[in-house]
């Protein structure tokens, strides 16, 4: 899942030669979501191996205080603060180091989160609108109402699958959106 992550992280783009250490955009996307709750992990295998994954938490909020709380202060120890030179290692370690909670407005219908990435030689071949189809249904037995993401501005290929698959625009960032969906 971590080489997934890397090879999609740059909005969709293979961010390999963005970050020295390999795991780290994984260890802020997606590696805490499966230790949170296994049960709303879900992957694609191929004949290469993993190439896709959705992972979600149905309470946004909690697992914000988990991250902070567990799984963040291991990594702290092999981050420091200031550590990396600006740019995306930089960014992603002030992430670690954060304090700040989910967006409160956006939790109140919409309190499940998810990540998805697939490689391009899933794209197009309706693993992504199966996996997300799967773990909605998680989510909903989980009591989720709604959920949302982020989309990154330069990745016009999952905004464009996000709208297919009813999310709308909630929110517009210099980074890009929030993007959400209701699952009632």
């Amino acid at each position: 899942m971590y080489e997934v992550c890397l090879r999609t992280g740059d909005s969709g783009r293979d961010a390999t030669h963005l970050y020295q250490d390999p795991h780290l955009l994984g260890h802020v996307y997606c590696g805490p979501y499966p230790v949170a709750d296994p049960g709303l992990a879900f992957v694609a295998v191929d004949e290469l191996g993993v190439a896709g994954y959705v992972v979600a938490t149905a309470d946004a909020r909690s697992f914000s205080v988990w991250r902070r709380s567990v799984w963040y202060p291991r990594l702290r120890e092999t981050y420091p603060r200031g550590s990396r030179p600006p740019g995306p290692e930089a960014d992603r370690i002030a992430e670690i180091w954060s304090d700040s909670d989910p967006d409160g407005e956006v939790l109140a219908d919409y309190p499940a989160e998810l990540h998805i990435d697939l490689l391009p030689r899933l794209q197009g071949r309706g693993l992504g609108r199966a996996l997300t189809e799967r773990v909605w249904s998680a989510l909903r037995s989980r009591g989720a109402g709604g959920v949302h993401l982020g989309v990154g501005s330069g990745n016009g290929s999952a905004r464009s699958f996000y709208l297919a698959m009813g999310y709308t625009e909630h929110a517009v960032h210099d980074w890009g959106s929030t993007m959400v969906k209701d699952l009632s």
